[in-house]
């Protein structure tokens, strides 16, 4: 498992990271046989989220309940959760109230008595930045969180962050696939009239953005054809480039899942891959793809058999 320690961090962290956003209706058995296959793969990077699970908090208390973490088992893994969705809504809530009564709950539900990593979970609109950056200072400086980011965010929304918030902002979860990739397809394709891939639809190069201040992107629904509405692997709607992900998981001798994770791992901002399956065996041939050496041409090759615009 490829490793790095995470700008504007002390987090030596993996590029594959473990989603247990579907683990609410898991046993103990499960979740624990989940994570055993992830730590047995070298992930020890889990993602949480506050509105994960039937009801608030839920999956990060079936976590807690089903690993009973000593000390020392949690100083081996990072723990990184989300808080300003407000699901009954639905809408987002940046306040200081809000966002500190939510770590608070994340940590009750934890059981530990840090979050490695908290991110805002999805932009809101209605953001008070000063309001962040508050909560932000009273959350590090009474040691319950020691690294701060967001999700989904725009390079704009998050220079108005910078703007009054002091702690570096070290990642932006963003959705990246082969096939959902309109953060890097737009730059292949920029200033071509009449290609709808050279729409901007990131507010101005997110990725170029996050390399040039050291903030690590992490993948979600790295498998996802689209916005939640199926994955192209194995899939009859992606013939050709499946393919081609058959052919590379034979001559690297990996699952084709592997190759999947391999595309976005090659990318030279060095980002984490998020998974979100709950099959121990998944995460086991996810991982594989960590450090698979994808040259120019086989990297290419997917992005343009997954439907994309090489010009």
């Amino acid at each position: 498992m490829k490793t790095f320690t995470l700008p504007g961090t002390e987090i030596v962290a993996p590029n594959v990271v473990l989603g247990l956003m579907r683990i609410a209706d898991k046993t103990d058995d499960e979740v624990r046989d989940l994570v055993g296959a992830a730590r047995d793969a070298g992930i020890d990077f889990f993602d949480h989220a506050d509105v994960y699970g039937n009801d608030l908090h839920g999956c990060e208390r079936r976590f807690a309940a089903a690993m009973h973490l000593t000390p020392s088992q949690r100083d081996e893994i990072t723990i990184q959760t989300k808080a300003g969705i407000v699901r009954e809504g639905p809408y987002f809530d940046f306040s200081y109230e809000h966002l500190v009564g939510s770590v608070e709950g994340s940590l009750t539900a934890l059981q530990t008595d840090r979050i490695d990593i908290l991110l805002l979970h999805r932009p809101d609109a209605l953001v008070e930045p000063e309001e962040v950056a508050r909560a932000f200072d009273d959350l590090q400086s009474s040691g319950k969180v020691r690294a701060f980011g967001v999700s989904n965010q725009t390079p704009r929304q998050i220079d108005l962050l910078r703007k009054h918030v002091r702690q570096p902002i070290v990642a932006n979860q963003l959705q990246l696939s082969i096939t959902h990739e309109p953060i890097i397809a737009q730059g292949v394709s920029a200033n071509m009239l009449d290609e709808q891939q050279s729409v901007n639809r990131d507010g101005g190069g997110i990725v170029d953005y996050c390399r040039l201040h050291d903030i690590t992107i992490q993948a979600w629904s790295p498998f996802q054809a689209g916005f939640f509405n199926g994955v192209y692997l194995g899939s009859p709607d992606y013939p050709e480039l499946n393919a081609v992900i058959d052919r590379l998981a034979t001559h690297y001798d990996v699952p084709p899942i592997a190759i999947a994770t391999a595309w976005i791992t090659r990318h030279p901002a060095q980002m984490q891959v998020v998974l979100g399956t709950t099959n121990p065996e998944r995460v086991a041939g996810a991982a594989q793809g960590s450090e698979i050496p994808l040259t120019r041409a086989e990297w290419y090759e997917l992005f343009r058999t997954s439907g994309h615009l090489v010009p």
